[in-house]
């Protein structure tokens, strides 16, 4: 991201029981581990319904299902000790691969060749560890969303 830059990114969540999929990242400047739910960049004239699609595909070579809107957060934050700030539309759906609901963790690909895990954590942990779920205010749209909506 250019600094001064406001970048438009859609995000995912994945619920299964307690637990939801994220990326797990470690800080490169604290080396500090931070989570945040699959997704990526909004491209000039795709919709973030598309995106999240694509994103989903690229990253986890997934296909996804019963996707539904969940709203839209505002995100100003620091890394690798650069500002950043975003404007994050977040979706909920279910993985189309039963399979991926009972592994611990699946390595990603990101769009410059870079690779990551995606795990099952539950979401209680974010409530209570040092590890933060990103963007802020994510744990808040998770408890406004209907419970059992999702596996």
């Amino acid at each position: 991201m250019k600094p001064g830059q406001i970048r438009p990114i859609v995000i995912c969540v994945f619920r299964h029981g307690d637990r939801v999929f994220v990326a797990e990242y470690d800080n490169p400047v604290t080396g500090a581990k931070f989570y945040r739910p699959l997704g990526g960049a909004i491209r000039f004239g795709e919709y973030s319904h598309e995106c999240i699609v694509r994103e989903i595909r690229e990253e986890l070579g997934a296909e996804i299902q019963d996707l539904a809107y969940l709203g839209t957060i505002e995100n100003v934050f620091t890394y690798a000790g650069q500002p950043g700030h975003e404007i994050v539309l977040v979706y909920q759906a279910n993985l189309a691969d039963p399979h991926l609901y009972e592994v611990e963790s699946v390595m990603c690909q990101e769009d410059d060749g870079s690779g990551f895990a995606a795990v099952w954590k539950p979401i209680e942990d974010f409530r209570t560890s040092q590890a933060p779920l990103y963007p802020t205010g994510i744990l808040d749209l998770l408890d406004q969303a209907k419970e059992g909506e999702l596996k």
